[in-house]
């Protein structure tokens, strides 16, 4: 078989990367670009500046082409993932009408608000970027979940009733064309490629939501099988379903990056990760300087560190609570707990700790209320990477807890997708087992998990209960 090669395109909402797979699901090379400062034209609003989704796609692929050691014609397909949850709004030409709003604002849930009016398409980033890499008003279905698009999830397409484009104040020929995961969506552009490197001509292939693509590149397309912890910005918890359930309590339904397929995902986490990287730069230059004298990362620092800190970090409890929703403004962060034992490195466990309660809780709502219970999990994201934070997860969830070869799952799952489009692989099931591979396992400890499961019980699980009540009293003096 003559050598091929997948560009895969992970767009997040702190920066973009760009990896370069071979059909065995190895990296051979990476570009990365982190993304501008977000900006705020008024409180609670949260919009990526000037063309900076596009710019950070851009120098990313450039610095994976520079690094990749083969010939660019090895270089297949494709495959496109980038942040969901986002709206973009679009000139007749392709370009942008407004700054892309991004999902922690709340402008980008209900009616569709777009100050300019000179716009032709309403859009996801992944609808944004396809028109800038193939010249096509195309996007993917699994972009476009019903809570911020007019879709009709049944049939993966938009919806039949006008009543829902009415309620979100949009019209069906503002909407782009809608495609399954693993669909071509055009070839790249003499424009495009001269701006990215990328070989002009090459077919960019469709794949889902962020989140999706994420389970997919974890191994999550078999339905109900096991759980995945997804650590990044936003935290969630996921497992693959068969149908589309609507109205229940504990979780959502989300496109899956199968077509046909559906994701249970919790509630999650909001600024969940970006909470341990915030308390890294609270610390400062002393950490980074003992980190240095170790020639260690800051993070690998603050996780030694946090190994020697037993389970519970001494009674300091931290609810992970730095972005607040729209429909309770008061949420704050909390650290509970202080005595004269704790330290920089009791905080760090404790925010991992308080991350994975709250999401064994959010877990467990979901799984009880779909009536299944997964024996083990796979935890995905840069946070896997530390052995404290998987054995934290595995003993506070009592299950075991994987990680992959590929922690950064969801460019592995936009390179799953375009090898299935190109023929790789016949399926996405043959894709998955070719290319998904475990690399860990952390197994519970009894006394661990014992400690937890009483933490939670007794007291964690209504923190909240409690504290929300204080803080409703404290937000009106501060907003």
């Amino acid at each position: 078989m003559t050598e091929q090669y997948i560009l895969a395109i992970d767009g997040g909402t702190q920066s973009t990367k760009v990896l370069i797979f071979d059909v065995a699901g190895n990296v051979v090379c990476e570009g990365k670009q982190v993304l501008r400062p977000t900006q705020a034209p008024r409180i609670g609003y949260v919009e990526h500046p000037d063309d900076d989704l596009w710019d950070a796609l851009v120098s990313a692929c450039r610095q994976a082409l520079a690094r990749f050691p083969g010939d660019p014609k090895t270089i297949v397909a494709v495959g496109l993932c980038t942040i969901r949850a986002c709206r973009a709004f679009l000139r007749s030409d392709g370009s942008l009408a407004y700054p892309v709003i991004d999902w922690m604002d709340p402008r980008a849930y209900g009616p569709f608000e777009c100050p300019a009016t000179d716009f032709t398409y309403a859009t996801t980033t992944t609808g944004y970027m396809t028109h800038r890499l193939t010249g096509e008003f195309r996007d993917t279905v699994a972009n476009c979940t019903n809570r911020q698009w007019p879709t009709d999830m049944d049939n993966w397409t938009w919806s039949g009733d006008d009543e829902d484009f009415r309620s979100l104040a949009i019209t069906r020929e503002k909407m782009m064309e809608l495609h399954f995961p693993g669909d071509i969506l055009g070839t790249v552009t003499r424009e495009a490629a001269e701006a990215t490197g990328i070989t002009a001509g090459l077919p960019v292939v469709a794949t889902a939501n962020d989140k999706a693509v994420e389970a997919l590149g974890a191994g999550l397309w078999q339905p109900y099988e096991q759980g995945l912890i997804s650590l990044g910005t936003y935290i969630a918890s996921m497992v693959c379903g068969d149908r589309n359930r609507q109205g229940a309590a504990n979780f959502w339904t989300n496109f899956a990056s199968v077509p046909h397929r559906y994701l249970y995902e919790s509630f999650g986490i909001r600024r969940g990760m970006w909470t341990v990287s915030w308390l890294k730069n609270l610390l400062g230059d002393e950490i980074g300087l003992k980190a240095k004298a170790l020639n260690i990362s800051p993070e690998e620092y603050l996780n030694r560190e946090a190994e020697k800190v037993p389970a519970g970090s001494e009674g300091l409890s931290t609810v992970v609570e730095w972005l607040s929703t729209k429909d309770k403004p008061y949420k704050k962060g909390i650290m509970l707990g202080f005595d004269v034992r704790h330290t920089a490195a009791h905080m760090h466990r404790s925010i991992m700790e308080g991350i994975a309660l709250t999401m064994k809780n959010r877990y467990d709502e979901m799984c009880d209320e779909l009536g299944i219970h997964p024996g083990r999990i796979t935890v995905s994201g840069g946070g896997s990477n530390s052995a404290l934070f998987m054995q934290i997860f595995a003993d506070v969830f009592g299950v075991p807890a994987t990680r992959n070869e590929i922690t950064g799952a969801a460019g592995l799952g936009s390179a799953i997708c375009a090898a299935v489009a190109t023929g790789i692989y016949p399926g996405f099931e043959e894709a998955v087992k070719a290319m998904v591979r475990p690399k860990d396992v952390f197994t519970p400890d009894p006394d661990n998990h014992s400690l937890y499961t009483r933490i939670n019980d007794e007291f964690y699980r209504g923190i909240t209960a409690t504290t929300d009540a204080i803080l409703k009293k404290a937000y009106p003096l501060f907003h």
